[in-house]
């Protein structure tokens, strides 16, 4: 068996992959890990729209229960609201019941510190030692069983925390939300409209079967085509969890995370209040963000794909601001984790606080083209010892020169190698990665 935990907690189709039976000893382990005996710890449990949520949360909760651990229920909230209330209900752990962006049949189980970060690794082997062999774990009896309880309010108590972010009102813009009938539901809609925001929501109405379907951040052209209806101000689109944020200006322009991390970065750098004068971001951002951010001051440091690599850097320099082009945006004077609403606000509290609309904030950067291909082969091994497909490489770098780049990657998952190629012109950049891609094909073997 691989390793249980992935790169976002632990993954499956439910009821297949992801079980209660799993779920159950998840909550068992979980506990037992992260509480280290304490009595009478407190775990924080919530979840998204998913139909398989509420089978799972009840198993997940047992396993908590049954370490003697007792187990706040917040219901639907997003995956950085559990993040949130842990730490503020002085939680020893929080657990988030969520596939993100995934569709409707997955579903994931994902655990926080008591500080609101994700765990590390070494911590999720811990946990994941627990569920081979022989269940060795505590089982207390009578009044030391854990107790579960509800928490009606989570979202509010959210909600309240996240006005207090930002500095501006926004009575008078007229806002498209798309929600994509996840965890961003009620949450978003309800701290927009007490801001003063006339609030056009979309994909709020979760039957907890469509969640993520042709909706939400993934799908940026429904909110486009909600904002130009609509005449709106600015479209803001979430996942399923609600840890990611797609925008839409007032003229149906895409402005993505490196968008948005170039304009809240110069935000922030105005008013000193960006450590390093630094943002951290991957190795996929666009490279119009990186021209963008040293035309204005700012430096980056870059990471692997993932926003907890990202995180890792921002935690060990002592950043505030990073995140990835897909719209994971962090911000760690606010939350420990990527956070879909919060960035909504903070990139709306610039539009008003300088009182430009978003087309002239988005201008700060040009987004240019970039052309992935996917290649599948019989191995990834030494890929990148392969001279052929490094000079291949090299060659594609020096027609770009500084006008562009090449990202050459091996797949996670798959047995794929990843061709990107970046440019001002996007019929060139085609040209450059199928060029790279057909060496890799030659030289790996494709397959299939």
């Amino acid at each position: 068996m691989g390793r249980l935990f992935g790169t976002d907690g632990v993954r499956g189709v439910a009821n297949t992959e992801l079980t209660a039976e799993l779920a159950y000893r998840l909550g068992r382990a979980g506990a037992f890990v992260l509480t280290r005996g304490k009595d009478k710890a407190k775990i924080v449990v919530g979840k998204d729209t998913r139909i398989s949520g509420d089978m799972l949360e009840a198993a997940l909760i047992a396993g908590i229960l049954s370490i003697g651990a007792d187990a706040v229920r917040v219901g639907v909230v997003s995956t950085p609201g559990v993040a949130y209330l842990t730490r503020s209900l002085k939680a020893d752990a929080g657990v988030m019941i969520s596939a993100s962006h995934n569709p409707v049949a997955d579903n994931g189980i994902k655990f926080f510190g008591g500080d609101g970060f994700k765990l590390t690794d070494q911590v999720e082997n811990e946990i994941e030692s627990l569920l081979t062999g022989e269940d060795q774990m505590p089982r207390p009896t009578a009044g030391d069983i854990g107790r579960a309880e509800e928490l009606p309010d989570a979202s509010a108590i959210y909600a309240d925390y996240l006005k207090t972010t930002i500095s501006n009102r926004f009575d008078g813009l007229k806002v498209v939300l798309d929600c994509g009938n996840g965890a961003a539901y009620q949450l978003a809609p309800t701290v927009f409209h007490q801001l003063g925001a006339e609030v056009i929501a979309i994909h709020a109405e979760p039957n907890g079967v469509n969640i993520n379907v042709k909706c939400g951040s993934t799908y940026p052209d429904v909110v486009r085509d909600a904002v130009l209806k609509h005449g709106a101000d600015i479209g803001l689109s979430f996942d399923g969890d609600a840890d990611r944020l797609i925008a839409i200006d007032e003229k149906g322009q895409l402005v993505d995370g490196d968008y948005v991390m170039a304009i809240l970065g110069r935000a922030l750098k105005a008013k000193g209040e960006l450590a390093n004068n630094t943002i951290v971001s991957t190795v996929m951002s666009n490279v119009g963000f990186v021209k963008a951010a040293k035309e204005i001051g700012i430096e980056l440091v870059r990471t692997a794909v993932g926003d907890r690599y990202v995180m890792e850097a921002m935690r060990e320099g002592g950043y505030v601001l990073g995140g990835e082009q897909s719209g994971h945006i962090i911000m760690l004077k606010h939350n420990t984790t990527g956070d879909g609403i919060l960035t909504a606000l903070q990139l709306t509290d610039v539009m008003v606080g300088e009182g430009k609309p978003l087309s002239e904030l988005r201008s700060i950067m040009r987004s240019y083209p970039q052309v992935l291909v996917n290649v599948r082969v019989s191995s990834k091994a030494g890929w990148d010892q392969n001279a052929a497909i490094q000079e291949a490489i090299r060659s594609v770098e020096a027609e770009l020169g500084d006008e562009g780049r090449v990202l050459v990657r091996p797949s996670g998952t798959e047995p794929l190698i990843r061709v990107m190629a970046e440019g001002p012109d996007e019929q060139i950049v085609q040209e450059f990665a199928v060029r790279i891609a057909n060496v890799v094909r030659k030289e790996l073997g494709a397959r299939g």
